[in-house]
């Protein structure tokens, strides 16, 4: 009996801590190499990783706990002794990003895990707030496969207006600004007297971001149709080009 109580602490204290282990794993649908890159928030334990390669068709994955960050992908990197990617670079000059994020624009995962009141909660979601380089999700699995995932599978840089567009060398677009990146004006960066939800309403370019992709994040205050949840103990699926 007594063996069984400390066994219910353990767990409880477990739970309290925050201390689950979420496997993550990266999966490549693309059909050329990527280089991901991880982010981690402050004060959080250290992901595994903070960038590598990973070729079309390959997946590689990666054990933490109480994780918070966010991952992308740089595309179109060449290393002549030197990284550099064409879109997302953490310019880092190499596949680790060490602590750098990416260089907009971007397509973003977002994740806290072990999160809300009672550190039972994961929290994710698709950002394109610092706009798009290419479609991306995330999918819980395991204990979370009953959790909702979220994607951006279109392909926002075929309707992306020549205001945002960011062109390769070839004149093809390979990436879309967001409008703040892009314009630098209060009322697409939800700044000044824009910096609230009440007077920073969707915009005719962020409706563009959202209209494609209507699980994502368009805009700093696109809360209600973007964030999502699962109980903690899951793992996650994180795929570019799904």
């Amino acid at each position: 009996m007594e063996t069984k109580f400390l066994l219910i602490l353990l767990l409880a204290f477990i739970m309290i801590s925050g201390s689950f282990s979420a496997r993550f794993t990266f999966q490549n649908k693309c059909p050329y190499t990527v280089w991901p890159g991880i982010l981690n928030n402050p004060n959080v334990p250290t992901f595994p990783s903070t960038g590598f390669k990973l070729q079309n068709g390959a997946s590689q994955s990666f054990d933490v706990q109480g994780w918070a960050g966010r991952f992308w992908a740089r595309t179109g990197c060449t290393n002549n002794g030197r990284l550099t990617c064409a879109t997302a670079d953490c310019a880092s000059g190499q596949a680790a990003c060490n602590g750098a994020g990416a260089v907009p624009p971007a397509s973003l995962v977002e994740m806290t895990l072990n999160g809300g009141a009672n550190r039972n909660t994961d929290f994710y979601d698709i950002s394109l707030v610092d706009g798009f380089n290419l479609p991306l999700s995330v999918t819980p699995q395991g204990a979370g496969s009953g959790c909702k995932s979220s994607s951006c599978v279109a392909n926002v840089n075929s309707v992306c207006p020549a205001e945002l567009s960011v062109k390769g060398s070839d004149g093809k677009t390979i990436a879309c600004k967001s409008a703040c990146l892009a314009l630098n004006k209060p009322q697409y960066c939800c700044t000044g007297q824009f910096g609230k939800p009440e007077t920073c309403p969707p915009t005719n370019y962020s409706k563009i971001f959202k209209d494609a992709c209507p699980q994502a994040y368009s805009y700093a205050y696109d809360d209600r149709t973007s964030t999502f949840t699962c109980p903690t103990g899951a793992n996650y699926l994180i795929t570019f080009c799904p």
